[in-house]
């Protein structure tokens, strides 16, 4: 699995680590992160959780536009997290590698951004500025991935960008405004069936958990269990640590 370790420009991360407000404390984190074991960067501007306060766009790209030629320099693909399509321009522009579309490509604009570009890009199932539409996901949440992912990868057909897609179940905080014990079940359910997402022929995207709960240690040991290409994490030591420990005494 390859990881990308997280470094948010955004000050109200639940995660206050993963925090970098200027270039220095930004290439400080990556470099941290790659002796840790990850692979390349997922950098974010604007906050995605319900503790994070929403911002205009310039404000967002002020967070990023001197941070990703610094991170860049380090000569590993870094990816941008947003759902505004100005911002993911701006951020290509000026040297990420990867779209991290947080808006589950569902604005024009964002498709058009993608079609300019011969990225990878990442696709979080209903995502975007109002993330809470997962609460709408009734009975089996795979089915329901399925029928949505299939409908927004026609879209992708019309732009010529499918084929540079990478699928994420959009589990990372979600689904927003749940109790813990209802995403829980919800992301084991998702995590234990993710091959069926193998449908569409296309690399998978999990973000990580990062706290180390006995029950987000076990949603990630079924996610590592599940062989996918990709990962976010905001501590990729103790993601390798899993790993190795997984493949070492497979589960029969």
């Amino acid at each position: 699995m390859k990881i990308y370790g997280v470094c948010n420009a955004s000050p109200d991360s639940l995660n206050t680590d993963s925090i970098v407000l200027d270039p220095p404390s930004a290439v400080a984190r990556a470099k941290a992160l790659l002796a840790d074991g990850a692979d390349m960067i997922d950098l974010g501007g604007q906050g995605s959780t319900h503790v994070a306060t929403e911002v205009d766009e310039e404000t967002e790209w002020s967070r990023l536009k001197a941070i990703i030629p610094a991170i860049r320099e380090l000569g590993v693909d870094l990816s941008v997290d947003t759902w505004r399509p100005s911002v993911m321009r701006r951020a290509l522009e000026a040297g990420a590698t990867v779209m991290n579309a947080a808006d589950g490509l569902q604005a024009p604009g964002m498709l058009a951004v993608a079609a300019d570009y011969t990225c990878p890009i990442v696709l979080p199932f209903m995502n975007g500025p109002d993330p809470l539409r997962l609460e709408h996901v009734h009975g089996d949440a795979i089915e329901v991935m399925l029928s949505w992912f299939e409908k927004i990868l026609r879209t992708c057909d019309r732009f010529g960008v499918r084929e540079r897609v990478i699928l994420d179940p959009g589990t990372g905080f979600a689904p927003l405004g749940w109790e813990w014990s209802s995403r829980y079940h919800f992301q084991k359910h998702v995590y234990s069936n993710l091959d069926r997402l193998r449908t569409f022929g296309l690399p998978i995207y999990i973000a990580l958990p990062w706290r180390e709960t006995e029950q987000h240690e076990e949603l990630l040991r079924i996610v590592l269990r599940s062989d996918v290409d990709f990962g976010r994490a905001h501590y990729p030591a103790h993601i390798r640590a899993v790993e190795h420990e997984v493949r070492e005494k497979p589960s029969w």
